[in-house]
């Protein structure tokens, strides 16, 4: 089967397509025929070296890729599953040997799930890696109705996502934009819009003078976000950030493999797409041999919804 990964690191110009053997799904675990792999910025880890003594168990090439749509032609042995072969399903997929720049993937039974009904596989492979992210995020920081919440980096897939989700749960959503996206922002539903920029603390702060009960950081902008936060408040980082104590603040580092099994939380991202609480973007496709182009591209910046490849 044909993959997109690398067999040396370095910029986007290693991804290369490679010839390797068809995985087959074992006991609790599907096989999916991939249409559609969503390109993230995780990806380029695994093309640029960073993930490099995570992967080296694994033979090269190094396949990138953590979202994927596509059909399930195998289930595993005694698998049970909420789907069948040949329906249309979507799943997130831990980077490795076998990520999901694959025309193949075998993942777990309960990484996925069906795609939403009113939307094209295309759309589907954008939600679950980010979509599961906001989740565990707002799940961290366990806020109720009416309390307000701050979100950086909102024009972004994880951002969007955490202000769909927040204004589902009954938050306040204070969150900040480039000049550029502040309509976009507030057509995700964003009570407050603030321009980003080295001062976007004090700009929280003269919409929540007593602070913020949470911060979301998707554009990671760590401590310079603090001063936004309320005594006892909490923070949520998608890099690993751990402030320094202070003032009661609560920390919480996002790592989405904690949810990679956690079908139940798929599904139910799957129903709010359904419901319309969820928007789905895709920025632009390109076959799987143009991965390069895609990299690229995801890596100037400024990029508004997902890059998708085709298999």
């Amino acid at each position: 089967m044909r993959v997109v990964g690398v067999n040396e690191y370095g910029g986007p110009e290693e991804l290369r397509v490679f010839d390797v053997p068809e995985p087959h799904a074992g006991p609790g675990q599907v096989r999916i025929r991939v249409a559609a792999a969503t390109v993230n910025p995780t990806d380029t880890y695994t093309r640029n070296g960073s993930r490099a003594e995570m992967l080296r168990q694994y033979p090269l090439p190094h396949v990138p890729g953590m979202d994927a749509a596509g059909t399930v032609d195998e289930i595993g042995e005694g698998t049970v599953t909420t789907y069948g072969i040949g329906d249309a399903v979507m799943a997130i997929v831990l980077p490795g040997p076998h990520g999901a720049y694959s025309e193949y993937i075998v993942v777990p039974a309960e990484s996925a799930v069906r795609i939403p009904k009113n939307v094209s596989i295309v759309e589907a492979s954008t939600l679950p890696m980010n979509g599961l992210t906001a989740r565990l995020s707002l799940d961290q920081l366990a806020l109720h109705a009416g309390q307000t919440i701050a979100i950086t980096g909102a024009a972004g897939a994880y951002g969007g996502y955490m202000v769909q989700l927040s204004k589902a749960l009954g938050l306040r959503v204070i969150a900040d934009a480039a000049a550029s996206d502040t309509h976009l922002v507030q057509s995700l539903g964003a009570d407050d819009v603030v321009l980003r920029g080295p001062d976007v603390a004090d700009r929280i702060l003269q919409l929540a003078p007593n602070g913020v009960d949470a911060v979301a950081d998707g554009s990671v902008q760590m401590a310079a976000l603090l001063p936004a936060v309320r005594e006892g408040g909490s923070f949520v980082s998608v890099r690993g950030f751990e402030g320094e104590p202070m003032r009661s603040i609560t920390f919480h580092t996002t790592w989405v493999r904690e949810y990679v099994t956690a079908q139940s939380k798929l599904d139910e991202l799957r129903q709010m797409v359904e419901d319309g609480l969820v928007t789905l973007r895709v920025a632009q496709t390109f076959p799987a041999e143009n991965a390069a182009d895609a990299h690229r591209i995801l890596e100037a910046g400024g990029t508004r919804g997902r890059l998708v490849l085709l298999f």
